[in-house]
């Protein structure tokens, strides 16, 4: 079958939608992927056709604040409508002669406007879970927040508030572009499948058939890849270190935040990728090593623990490694992450990137050194290496696609 994958987002958003694209490739089938221009170096890597979609995710986030996560939401919103019309139409020209649409991220709604305009079925595909349950509040909204009773409703809300702030700008295209009359109500039909280990949110016994779990969607690792030889000495003259990375969260005052790291560590040793952020020529200490983007699944296995920002992505990563992690979480679903991590015993209570102090990290540092957390999340890393996400995602892919052609 000819499949398009289409999605826009951070890196964190789009290489696991390149890796079931990939999959679905090995499977037999044609793929072709749209996604943010920026992020779309896996797929180059993976020989997966991609088309640049227009959009500057990462102007947007290097704008972020402690202070601005509302603001951000806004702009990804105010992002979403200005391309629309964009990506529309690329995503049309792209479809043409498909057999269906898999569709993610901000993206999604001008996906399943395309599969409607085509006739073809649209899949949506995500890290983040958007169906309503009982079993959990909307990740959009801090888990604190919602008492248990509200959990569907508050996720039903949030996905109603972004429909409302989207739903403008995607009819008008649909009438530019597809001519398609205007869209009064929420998708709510078609199939939803999450690259989403259930070992970190087991599936909720109240969704419907057509939303399913399959395990991360993690790419493959670099044929050979090899570390840089400043990195492997590293590795090899002590004991494990800690990473640091907050991905794709730009914006932030890495020094300062380092200046307290450096503290805290208290001479233990460290890996710092600076990601997005800027950390200037601040000279680290010995024990300290600044790192390029090494991927995930080759380090952390590595690491003695992960300090991180919470992306779903990141998360995984941490626990499929085995180990725990401290938790920053800045913007989105990153707290509930955050959550998820915490009520495994894996990681402590988030840490809040604004109010960081020296005494809060250093008492974070001792948690995930207590042996009964490092031996929790050794055993949560066996569990999740026994899942297959990438080949559950294809195969339910085609299952469905079955069972809508027959």
């Amino acid at each position: 079958m000819k499949l398009v994958v289409l999605t826009f987002g951070t890196e964190g958003d789009t290489r696991p939608l390149v890796a079931l694209s990939q999959a679905l490739a090995e499977s037999g089938h044609a793929v072709s992927f749209l996604g943010e221009a920026q992020s779309l170096g896996l797929a180059d890597r993976l020989a997966v056709p991609a088309v640049p979609l227009p959009g500057d995710i990462r102007a947007l986030f290097s704008q972020w604040s402690p202070s601005g996560a509302r603001g951000t939401a806004k702009a990804l919103v105010a992002l979403t409508n200005a391309n629309t019309t964009a990506w529309m139409t690329k995503t049309l020209e792209t479809a043409q002669g498909c057999d269906a649409i898999v569709l993610s991220g901000l993206a999604g709604f001008v996906g399943l406007s395309v599969a409607e305009r085509l006739r073809v079925p649209a899949i949506g595909a995500g890290m983040i879970p958007l169906t309503p349950s009982r079993e959990f509040p909307s990740p959009f909204l801090p888990p604190a927040w919602i008492p248990a009773q509200l959990n569907r409703v508050s996720l039903a809300l949030t996905n109603q508030l972004l429909w409302r702030a989207l739903r403008k700008a995607l009819n008008r295209a649909r009438a530019e572009v597809l001519g398609l009359p205007p869209r009064t109500e929420l998708w709510t039909k078609h199939p939803m499948l999450y690259g989403i280990s259930p070992t970190l949110l087991p599936k909720p016994e109240d969704w419907p058939d057509n939303a399913a779990l399959c395990g991360q969607w993690v790419p493959p690792l670099a044929a050979g890849f090899t570390p840089p030889a400043k990195l492997a000495q590293f590795l090899a003259a002590g004991p494990a270190p800690i990473y640091m990375g907050f991905g794709s969260m730009a914006g932030i005052d890495l020094p300062r935040m380092l200046e307290i790291v450096v503290k805290a560590l208290n001479g233990r040793r460290a890996v710092v990728w600076p990601g997005w952020s800027d950390m200037g020529q601040m000279e680290l200490p010995k024990n300290i090593l600044r790192i390029d983007a090494t991927p995930h699944d080759w380090l952390f296995p590595r690491m003695a623990a992960v300090i991180h920002h919470g992306g779903s992505g990141t998360s995984h990563s941490a626990a499929s490694a085995g180990k725990p992690s401290i938790v920053m979480p800045f913007a989105g679903d990153q707290p509930f992450w955050a959550d998820r991590l915490c009520q495994l015993g894996i990681a402590p209570p988030a840490l809040s990137p604004a109010r960081l102090d020296t005494a809060v990290l250093a008492k974070a540092l001792s948690f995930v050194e207590k042996p009964s957390v490092v031996d929790r999340a050794a055993a949560v890393g066996r569990i999740m290496a026994r899942e297959d996400g990438l080949s559950t995602g294809a195969t339910m892919i085609e299952r469905f696609l079955s069972a809508s052609s027959g």
